[in-house]
């Protein structure tokens, strides 16, 4: 009998899998709110796809969370402070907050040495992630990913980084580097495991559009994630990676990179014009989360995933991935897997 980690690969290789892979991506707001729901599909229609469990991963010597940051606090209401020293507030249970205080005040940057690498996160246990792949016969992504973009917006602040794009202070650049050489060796790291993939994790896109122009993503994070993707595939990881919004003036540049697999908001964007790139990248889900989870129709469900898969689908390239968020609807979730699983047979 294939197994779930064939099955991805399969899916990703375009060797026609035996099934469609798939994978359920559930925010503490459901969990707290539809528990036995989220049990019934997770039973019902169990991953394929799981993550290392990094927080299982934390050894006795040299992986020590500092005593400020508890990583259960980023889904509780109030303030919290990340690893790397970024202030958030949080203001309803279950849901990631918004930043509240960027470390980088200055214009030019000049207070840029209060930023401090959490090397720490650097010191994962191999042998226990080692044997975490081995106790599974799911596909398994790394315990870490990179995210850049985000990672500079946080510290600076989003409306402030956007001016710096375009005023490029210099010392701006050299945190950059700095950051970018981060990510690069925890992509050394977890390539040195028995993960399946390696990803990253920026949110692009408005509903209509790129954040930044893609002149500028060309010039200062294609090359960030051409490394990224070298990486993954020097050390025979696949790579992954998630985006919200609407991304369709880098997607052909994603493809160029070889990125294997790319989460992102299909609905934000016209089928006509993603529908090149079947064949080429694997669209690793979603379904319409902020209209048709929430008060979509379930025949408009089965609709909208059979669109995906006429559209995307070539002998593999789809994975169905849904997030359980807020205001989705359960048995909306419930369909959407049900519905993918009516087409197990490909």
């Amino acid at each position: 009998m294939i197994t779930s980690r064939e099955l991805v690969y399969k899916t990703l290789n375009y060797e026609m899998p035996a099934r469609i892979p798939r994978q359920m991506w559930v925010v503490p707001w459901a969990k707290n709110r539809y528990p036995d729901a989220v049990r019934k599909i997770r039973q019902d229609f169990p991953d394929d796809i799981t993550v290392v469990e990094i927080e299982n991963m934390i050894t006795s010597e040299g992986f020590q969370k500092r005593p400020e940051n508890n990583y259960a606090d980023i889904y509780d209401i109030g303030d919290y402070t990340d690893v790397w020293g970024c202030k958030f507030t949080n203001r309803q249970l279950g849901i990631v907050g918004q930043i509240r205080e960027p470390l980088v005040k200055e214009e030019n940057w000049g207070d840029s040495d209060l930023i401090q690498l959490p090397e720490e996160l650097l010191n994962i246990d191999t042998a226990k992630v080692n044997e975490f792949c081995g106790n599974t016969d799911k596909f398994v992504l790394a315990g870490d990913w990179a995210r850049p973009f985000e990672r500079l917006r946080f510290l600076r602040g989003m409306e402030e980084f956007f001016i710096d794009l375009l005023q490029k202070p210099k010392l701006m650049y050299g945190v950059m580097e700095k950051i970018h050489d981060y990510y690069c060796r925890m992509m050394e790291i977890w390539a040195d495991t028995e993960v399946d993939a390696l990803w990253a994790m920026d949110d692009w896109g408005t509903q209509q559009s790129l954040l930044i122009s893609p002149a500028l993503w060309d010039e200062i994070f294609k090359p960030m994630y051409k490394d990224y993707i070298n990486i993954a595939h020097k050390h025979g990881k696949k790579f992954f990676m998630h985006s919200d919004g609407y991304i369709l003036e880098i997607l052909p540049q994603l493809v160029d990179l070889g990125l294997d697999a790319i989460n992102c908001q299909i609905a934000c964007m016209e089928f006509e014009k993603i529908r090149e790139f079947r064949g080429q990248i694997t669209f690793w889900g979603e379904i319409d989360r902020q209209h048709l989870l929430v008060d979509g129709t379930e025949e408009e469900i089965e609709d909208a995933i059979r669109a995906i898969k006429e559209n995307l689908w070539m002998n593999g390239g789809c994975i169905a991935q849904c997030e359980f968020g807020p205001g989705a609807r359960p048995e909306n979730v419930y369909k959407v897997f049900e519905t993918w699983s009516s087409m197990l047979q490909v």
